[in-house]
């Protein structure tokens, strides 16, 4: 997804460059942000984290590094207050920080590293990986339009933004997007239990399981129908999808329950996490 460079930061301190902040670090160096004005701090950077700093120039853990113009917080929530003091020397009057960390709030961040000012919350998702996540995001009140839009270009470097109009929607989104990956991979895996159950053999109940997913997710992608519409237009009455559908859509017990009970119940878990 192209971004303007005119928007991404002149300096960037990185806190985790795990998984998810690795991909975000690959999705901005792709979209073309200077190398040198990154900075990672991680203490157990991985190997092909070591060499991709190595090898761009990225500045690894420094001594003492300077307070950027955009932290980003991509750590496990659980070891935010271990890193909290040295955080906050990194926080400058116009730092913008930019949190990936669920369960902790703009109230929580900003307890936690006085200096704090402008504060964007977000909540990507498994798929931002590959530049195909999907995020939810929240800006506090102190966050100008110039740095809404530089985390709007960070954000995008890896996939769709989705703005919130209040913070209060973050854990909802968290349990649709954030867990909603997980739900797919299980329906694979069901789908391909019942391929199993229906007398195809499990590798090709597995492969046609997943070939299946995959593409129909990419053809809503590609898609400027509405999933109703498709779904309709791959359903002819009185056929084989239509009898299935019949299962899917009973009501009560049909997967639309199922999948409100679902959201709700990783909603309830994530307002719980937070603090």
């Amino acid at each position: 997804m192209s971004v303007s460079v005119s928007h991404l930061p002149s300096s960037l301190v990185l806190l985790g460059a795990g998984k998810m902040g690795g991909a975000m670090l690959e999705g901005w160096l792709a979209q073309g942000m200077p190398p040198a004005g990154v900075t990672i701090l991680d203490p157990r950077p991985s190997e092909d984290m070591e060499r991709l700093c190595r090898d761009r120039g990225i500045a690894l853990n420094p001594a003492a590094p300077r307070p950027p113009e955009v932290l980003v917080l991509a750590v496990k929530p659980q070891l935010l207050d271990d890193a909290a003091k040295d955080l906050n020397r990194l926080v400058g009057p116009q730092t913008l920080i930019v949190s990936i960390l669920a369960g902790k709030t703009i109230g929580d961040l900003r307890k936690r590293l006085p200096a704090a000012h402008a504060v964007v919350r977000a909540m990507p998702n498994l798929p931002a990986s590959i530049g195909r996540g999907a995020t939810g995001a929240a800006a506090s009140d102190d966050v100008s339009e110039a740095q809404r839009l530089v985390a709007d270009n960070l954000l995008k470097s890896v996939g769709v933004v989705e703005w919130l109009p209040s913070e209060d929607l973050i854990d909802a989104v968290t349990a649709l997007s954030g867990s909603g990956p997980a739900y797919v991979f299980h329906l694979v895996e069901c789908l391909a239990e019942a391929g199993i159950a229906a007398g195809l053999p499990a590798d090709l109940a597995q492969r046609l399981a997943r070939a299946t997913v995959t593409g129909a997710g990419e053809l809503l992608f590609q898609s400027e129908l509405s999933p109703e519409t498709l779904r309709q237009n791959v359903t002819s009455p009185g056929g084989t999808t239509a009898a299935g559908l019949q299962v899917l859509m009973a009501d009560p017990g049909g997967l639309k329950a199922l999948m409100k009970s679902t959201v709700a119940a990783a909603k309830t878990r994530a307002e719980e996490l937070a603090g």
